[in-house]
């Protein structure tokens, strides 16, 4: 038991180095600096796995006010709002003709709150990228351009130029775009995504396993051992006698 008990602790270990090493990795792929958006992929392709949650930065002129939208049922500190999604076209997007991305600006209570007012003129902001939410909303096109979920297929049909399979949300930005502050016609921040785990040491978790085998084995043995002992020492349990087994009865 005692030998079963340290085989288990190691195990415990191994699985403590494993989420040690996922920890350290994934720290690692969230400080990577912020590169321009366009080296990632362009804007013509699907947006890879490898570039979710990657911070960029992105560099244009803030579309028209007309362009912008609104996604709805978005909670803030527990109250339920919207997000404010500009475009903004870019300067270069590595093909001929207009192309844009679709930046999270942030989150307003209303969309008549002053601080979801269009932008105009040129940016630079950095951001996370994120990827389009699984929910359609393609039936949700009115007016008032406010949309169910982010979704880059129903963007597309709402704009006239090419548009980057990603959304970036926005974090920081040129002091003529804030995010957020004490001003009151400021944007609540939206969180950008989280970098996706990286399960760093699988290894680990391998000899965890194997520590756990090596423990249960040794239980079972151990219980082989204390049953055959407890039989052996029985009075009442008598081995067959041969003689017996034969037939023949003795003198």
């Amino acid at each position: 038991m005692a030998i079963a008990a340290v085989m288990s602790v190691l195990g415990v270990w191994q699985l403590d180095v494993y989420r040690s090493k996922t920890a350290a990795a994934t720290a690692g792929r969230a400080a990577i600096p912020a590169v321009p958006l366009q080296s990632l992929f362009p804007i013509d392709s699907g947006l890879p796995a490898s570039a979710v949650a990657r911070r960029v930065t992105v560099t244009g002129t803030w579309a028209a006010p007309a362009d912008q939208i609104f996604v709805s049922d978005r909670l803030h500190e527990g109250r339920d709002g919207f997000w404010v999604v500009t475009p903004l076209l870019l300067d270069d997007t590595g093909a001929s003709g207009t192309g844009a991305v679709m930046v999270v600006r942030g989150w307003v209570a209303s969309v008549d709150d002053p601080a979801a007012k269009a932008p105009t003129g040129p940016a630079t902001l950095t951001g996370g990228i994120a990827s389009s939410e699984a929910q359609d909303s393609s039936g949700d096109i009115n007016q008032t351009r406010i949309l169910q979920s982010l979704r880059i297929p129903t963007i597309v049909h709402m704009v006239d130029y090419r548009v980057y399979d990603a959304f970036v949300v926005q974090t920081a930005s040129d002091p003529s775009t804030p995010v957020a502050g004490t001003s009151s016609t400021a944007l609540a921040p939206v969180e950008p995504p989280a970098p996706p785990t990286d399960h760093a040491g699988l290894r680990n978790v391998a000899y965890a396993f194997q520590w756990w085998i090596f423990a249960a084995f040794t239980l079972w043995m151990w219980g082989r051992m204390v049953l055959d002992a407890h039989r052996s020492g029985d009075p009442d349990h008598q081995p067959p006698n041969p003689e017996d087994a034969s037939g023949t009865v003795s003198a």
